[in-house]
């Protein structure tokens, strides 16, 4: 299949973009392969005009706003698809908000029509589940921006952001993906476990799986054993997609079977420590890669080899400075709908609020977490990055959250039944006592948001104290 350049005019009526970038292609190749069979291209094509003419018949215009609230799903993809194809723009909800939350959403942007779930068929555990829609008309707006795609952030620190992505800006991304070495080929497989609501799961499994015909293949259940399933159901090549969550799936299975179509695993999110990669390199003896990237801009850097660990090179077209310790990446506009701040983007250049640093020699970068991690105990700087990293290190950690307000609090899951004292007492041996965390809380279960990150909201994280 055929790239389509970052520099070619694209053609974004209401339906050229969709039809050449994404549904273009040999009428009996396998798109996606659900429980229920493959979906070859011929039926997508024919399901994305089906959908679109029920959407037109509920109002929806070009310019129009359609907010889709559905699970990961051949519905969702359809109606995504069909939304654009329709020349209208489309409002990603994540199906795990709640109905206050949609309401807030679809308010908050101007909603015309939200496409919802009406009835939900198999088991609450499926990770691609068996849907169908209900439609609503609502007193809404026209889109009063040319974005195809309305994002919300993740919220892991507060409030969401309203980030909007262009058609041209999506179909580059996906020619960036094209350029990166590592990427799965052609012919190839993708085990899909992120979201499709968020940018890992849309551009870099979604997306770029259509555009260059690639098979995406949803696990039955979100466990390790049923990643492997999926693995294993073809022949042909096949490169696990998640976050460092699915790595800890994974990990977790005994005795992994060592199949030879696994070809890599690929993880986005937030940094993998050192031990949870060394595990998984034991246990499956293929490449961990690593991507770093932003709902604002797609994929940045990547090592999908896993050579530089933890640095990593640009993608193809991302052009990454370091100023003041922290990341900018040069973008020619803003991507936040209704938010005008300097301190986020300004002069062409978009601040990620990672610190990090960039090599002038190789132009690898290496993120070294949030810029509001670094903080003065005393005089002495302390990185909390550190902290969290040393801490999840240690046996008997599943997970940790470290925040500064006045004093050094930690949130630690732990895995099993270790005692918390023997975790502050190995803590002890590793960390100065200024680094040392000043409280520990040692909870059940730390909170994420909808993308699996960690939640780092103080309000929150105290909410699960017992």
């Amino acid at each position: 299949m055929t790239a389509i350049t970052a520099t070619e005019p694209l053609r974004t009526g209401a339906s050229e973009w969709v039809d050449e970038v994404l549904l273009n292609g040999a009428d009996n190749d396998v798109c996606l392969h659900l429980k229920t069979g493959p979906i070859a291209r011929s039926a997508l094509r024919r399901l994305v005009r089906d959908k679109q003419e029920t959407l037109v018949a509920a109002g929806v215009r070009p310019g129009g706003c359609v907010a889709l609230n559905l699970p990961p799903s051949l519905t969702y993809v359809a109606n995504l698809l069909a939304v654009w194809r329709a020349g209208a723009q489309a409002v990603l909800l994540d199906h795990r908000l709640t109905r206050y939350e949609v309401d807030a959403a679809v308010d908050r942007l101007g909603v015309q029509v939200l496409v919802a779930v009406g009835a939900t068929h198999g088991s609450p555990l499926d990770v691609f589940h068996d849907v169908t829609e209900v439609i609503t008309a609502r007193e809404g707006r026209q889109a009063n921006a040319p974005h195809a795609v309305l994002q919300l952030s993740s919220g892991s620190t507060g409030p969401s952001k309203v980030i909007g992505r262009t058609a041209e800006d999506l179909v580059a991304e996906v020619h960036r993906y094209t350029e990166i070495d590592g990427v799965p080929l052609p012919g190839e497989r993708i085990v899909l476990l992120p979201s499709m609501v968020h940018v890992l799961g849309l551009v870099g499994g979604l997306l770029y799986g259509l555009h260059a015909g690639i098979e995406l293949v949803p696990p039955r259940r979100l466990t390790g054993e049923s990643i492997l399933d999926a693995v294993a159901s073809g022949d042909t090549p096949a490169t696990v997609l998640g976050v460092p969550f699915h790595i800890g799936l994974l990990n977790s299975v005994a005795e992994p079977r060592k199949l030879g179509q696994l070809k890599r695993m690929t993880t986005g999110g937030e940094l993998v420590p050192a031990a949870v990669s060394a595990t998984f390199d034991e246990k499956y003896g293929v490449p961990l890669g690593n991507m770093w990237g932003m709902t604002e801009l797609g994929v940045i850097a990547t090592d999908l080899f896993g050579e530089h660990r933890p640095a990593l090179l640009p993608a193809p077209g991302i052009e990454v400075r370091e100023v003041a310790g922290e990341l900018l990446i040069r973008r020619r506009e803003s991507p936040y709908v209704g938010l005008s701040d300097p301190a986020r983007w300004a002069d062409g250049w978009l601040h990620t609020k990672d610190a990090g640093r960039v090599d002038p020699d190789t132009g690898l970068v290496t993120v070294l977490g949030r810029l509001d991690s670094q903080v003065s105990v005393g005089g002495l700087k302390v990185d909390l990055t550190e902290v969290e990293h040393t801490l999840t290190e240690l046996p008997g950690v599943a997970a940790a959250v470290v925040l500064y307000d006045r004093e050094i609090t930690a949130f630690v899951q732990l895995a099993g039944d270790t005692p918390g004292q023997s975790v502050e007492a190995a803590l002890a041996e590793r960390l100065a006592a200024y680094k040392r965390p000043k409280t520990t809380h040692f909870v059940t279960a730390l909170p994420r948001t909808t993308t699996g990150k960690l939640v780092r909201d103080r309000t929150v994280l105290h909410d699960t104290i017992s």
